[in-house]
């Protein structure tokens, strides 16, 4: 819903700010008097194309900025650039500079181009003579033909099929790289495994090794300097011991004299008890130590082996090992490759068959819900002075795809005995307004909306007046009880079917020519609705005339 409009320096705008209200908003005014700008600024909101020629003259830049109230859905696009809503409500602005190049901006953030038009399908639908219409995109057509069907829940199921049923292709495509890269590797890799396996080398067993080479290359130095060790500690008569132990046995006796020297007693038995253990120790370690020339090669061959393998896998042998898990690992993913694919072609035949049901589904409740839109839109056709008219909607079978496997298209024939075709074809501007009005009038019947969402009507009444003219009206008011509507008219009866009234006149001041749109009251909107009826010359029959009108509008 468009909340507010501020457009400056825009075409012949000098500076206006509008605010918007729910339901049918329209705007009339002399021909040529500016209300298309007002449809041209919000298409640039929208993401339409800027060009220099849109600003002021004797002004560097124009500037349109606009309030809407969007729904939770665009949350997702607004979040994809950064931006996060605290309430409901954006700002969306457009600058065009001097020199044709124009900025973007929401929320006051600087955004592309490409963002706005993203975003503009949650902001508002353009239905004017001079525009491309969504209406001609056969995806459009096909989402407003489920909208009239009520199949969105049956859409929903069939695109997250469609979106599983994928993701077993890219797996398998995933698969298929993965594998044909590691077959070219596989001979490598094989070869690394068995030259790692020959050695087969333990966790820190490098470092367990090194320490061995180092006592094998030093035995005789290890022997000298354990054997004076454990002289001076526990051999010798005057050894480390003997001389503790006479230490202790004097404590001792000084002990059963003076009861205070016993904590000397007790600090020395440790002392005594370590000392032995030690000699102890030293006594085991030199009755281990020998020369052995066979062990000290054998330990240099081993850890060569391993040299090598660490200079190739890793600068310890806990690397190589890790490495060689590694390997292990791709091989198994070589090995189990094809059973890994047949898996998943399982569950992909599965989910396709899930898919192929849902989507015949949707099918089916398409082909329902087109027979009824058929008949209700060349309904509302003839009312719209577009009797005659045929409305049909065409299928043809489509590559599967989220929404299913149709091709939907709209075709429209407006003389009888033609055989209906493609809108953009067939429909002139002012017929492809009414086409939109007659669609979004039978889908708002059959599925209310329940968020005020922008229509904006230019010039729907084009080529139309009297009777077809009010049902034109009616139908607009009966659109804006789910829809916030603007329509740009110059027809009485639609302009009298409205609930918020803006006039837009040209004025001239000091000597530049200027658009105003002013929102009318009860009494001006009376005499505007007259001066449509009969001109400049503003007549009490004229008068009377539109207060008759805006009475059986407002009555119903």
């Amino acid at each position: 819903m468009l909340v507010e409009l501020h457009v400056e320096n825009f075409a012949v705008v000098e500076r206006q700010r509008l605010r918007f209200h729910a339901g049918l908003n329209v705007l009339t005014g002399e021909t040529g008097s500016g209300k298309s700008i007002i449809v041209d600024s919000l298409g640039l909101l929208f993401g339409g194309r800027a060009s220099a020629e849109m600003i002021r003259t004797g002004f560097d830049r124009a500037r349109v900025s606009g309030i809407f109230e969007v729904p939770a859905a665009a949350r997702a696009v607004l979040a994809g650039a950064g931006i996060e809503l605290e309430d409901n409500e954006i700002l969306i602005e457009r600058e065009i500079q001097s020199g044709g190049k124009s900025r973007a901006f929401a929320a006051s953030r600087p955004v592309t181009v490409a963002l706005l038009k993203a975003l503009a399908p949650w902001l508002g639908d353009i239905h004017g003579q001079n525009e491309q219409q969504q209406l001609h995109d056969p995806v459009e057509q096909r989402a407003m033909l489920d909208l009239f069907a009520g199949a969105a829940e049956l859409s929903a199921a069939t695109a997250s099929l469609f979106d599983r049923w994928r993701a077993c292709d890219r797996e398998m495509e995933e698969i298929a790289a993965r594998e044909q890269e590691q077959l070219r590797l596989a001979d490598l890799w094989n070869f690394q495994r068995k030259e790692i396996e020959a050695v087969a080398p333990l966790f820190g067993e490098d470092a367990e090794l090194e320490n061995e080479k180092r006592v094998l290359q030093n035995v005789t130095r290890l022997a000298e300097n354990a054997e004076a060790a454990f002289t001076a500690i526990y051999d010798a008569p005057d050894s480390a011991l003997a001389q503790a132990r006479a230490g202790q046995r004097r404590v001792e006796e000084l002990a059963r004299i003076d009861g205070g020297m016993t904590e000397v007693v007790d600090l020395l038995k440790p002392a005594v008890i370590a000392l032995e253990e030690a000699g102890r120790t030293l006594r085991d370690y030199l009755s281990r130590l020998e020369a052995d020339p066979a062990r000290l090669e054998a330990v240099e061959s081993r850890l060569a082996g391993m040299d090598r393998l660490k200079r190739k896998y890793g600068p310890a042998i806990d690397d190589v090992l890790r490495f060689l898990d590694q390997l292990r690992e791709k091989m198994r993913t070589v090995e189990t490759a094809s059973e890994r694919r047949a898996e998943i072609e399982k569950r992909r035949v599965m989910i396709g068959k899930e898919y192929g049901a849902a989507a015949s589904k949707l099918r089916a409740a398409r082909r329902d819900a087109a027979k009824k839109l058929e008949k209700r839109v060349e309904k509302e056709l003839t009312s719209l002075a577009m009797a005659g008219t045929s409305f049909a909607v065409s299928f043809d079978e489509a590559p599967w795809s989220a929404a299913g496997f149709d091709a939907v298209e709209f075709l429209v024939s407006a003389n009888k005995g033609e055989e209906p075709r493609e809108l953009a074809k067939v429909a002139s501007g002012g017929e492809i307004s009414r086409i939109a009005l007659a669609l979004k009038t039978c889908i708002e019947r059959e599925k209310p909306s329940v968020s005020q969402h922008l229509l904006i009507f230019d010039e729907v009444d084009a080529g139309i007046g009297g009777q077809a003219a009010e049902a034109v009206g009616k139908r607009l008011r009966e659109l804006s009880s789910g829809y916030q509507v603007l329509c740009v008219t110059h027809s009485a009866q639609i302009a009298s079917c409205a609930e918020s009234h803006f006039r837009v006149e040209k004025r001239v001041t000091a000597g530049r020519t200027v658009a105003e749109v002013t929102e009318l009251d009860a009494n001006e909107r009376t005499r505007e609705i007259g001066r449509m009826l009969g001109g400049q010359n503003l007549t009490p029959e004229a008068l009377k005339h539109a207060a008759q009108m805006l009475r059986a509008a407002s009555n119903g």
